[in-house]
């Protein structure tokens, strides 16, 4: 008699997850016809259907349901073992899962991994770009080994290590490199562009300008903060973005730049882990490491 394998379990987890065969197939590295071999093998081994295939996406069975979730404590025990054997030995190594959000990896990312990199050579950096909510759902379910993230993250299950704070700059367009700097609440009144929801700096934006509950004059939004600070180039508003994307963001657009008047409005970055980790230790050890590679303080207008 077959016996279920990692690697039908890990295939059919990505296809649970994405509902979608190509997508599962893009995530796990494979191809579409080797993912859907191992999840038909999987279901002949078991004697029970798992999936529902629809000619665009496919839907979980009762049973299947009930299986994907046995699949992500089994493949979540797998890598726990994995992690107790890495923390055997003295030089931390093995291949680390690190999530990052969107406005953060591109800034962070190089300097990262050049310092884990002198710090630990035995490891290998594999790295998930992806927004808050869905970095924290594959860390809890062991997909993932830690996240550098906005903080807080407020769940219980998670430990958080801030590691250091941002400013948030204003972009405007270059003809208004003279005016007055406004306060934050201000940008209420202006035409303010941010990125599309599901970003957590999108949220913290408009608690910059304290617009949680009234919506700014009016809004557009774009996904990615490129695209923000290329629109304030073109004169159609103002936008915020994090210091660390000041130097990459603007070196190619006709903005101007400023800090806020009086205290500057600041994100705190940090690392987040399951508590339950047998990396925790590790973990620890290397939120220090990336700490020490917090952005440069950049020279912009100072105001107030």
């Amino acid at each position: 008699m077959s016996r279920i394998t990692l690697r039908q379990l890990k295939y059919f987890d990505a296809l649970a997850r994405e509902q979608h065969f190509g997508r599962a197939a893009r995530a796990c590295a494979i191809s579409q016809p080797a993912l859907s071999m191992q999840v038909r093998e999987l279901e002949q081994i078991l004697g029970i259907t798992l999936i529902e295939r629809g000619p665009k996406q496919v839907q979980l069975t009762r049973f299947g349901e009930r299986v994907a979730k046995r699949a992500i404590d089994i493949l979540r025990a797998v890598d726990d073992l994995e992690a107790i054997g890495r923390t055997a030995h003295d030089q931390f190594g093995g291949t680390l899962r690190l999530g990052m959000i969107p406005t953060i990896a591109p800034y962070l990312l190089p300097a990262v991994v050049k310092n884990l990199g002198k710090a630990y050579p035995d490891l290998a950096v594999q790295v998930r770009e992806a927004m808050t909510a869905r970095l924290i759902e594959e860390l809890l379910d062991g997909r993932l080994d830690t996240a550098i993230v906005a903080l807080p993250v407020s769940e219980a299950n998670l430990t958080e290590q801030p590691l250091f704070d941002e400013a948030f700059l204003l972009v405007r367009p270059a003809s208004d490199q003279d005016l007055p700097v406004p306060a934050p609440d201000q940008l209420r009144e202006m035409k303010l562009l941010l990125l599309e929801e599901g970003h957590c700096f999108r949220d913290q934006a408009l608690a910059v300008c304290d617009a949680q509950t009234a919506s700014p004059r009016e809004v557009l939004d774009a996904n990615s903060l490129s695209t923000l600070v290329q629109m304030v180039s073109a004169g159609i508003g103002v936008t915020l973005i994090p210091e660390m994307a000041l130097p990459v963001e603007t070196r190619s657009a006709d903005v101007s730049v400023a800090r806020f008047p009086g205290r500057t409005p600041a994100r705190t970055i940090g690392m987040v882990w399951r508590k339950s980790s047998p990396l925790a230790g590790q973990l620890a050890q290397l939120a220090d490491v990336i700490g020490a590679v917090a952005p440069l303080r950049v020279a912009v207008k100072e105001t107030g």
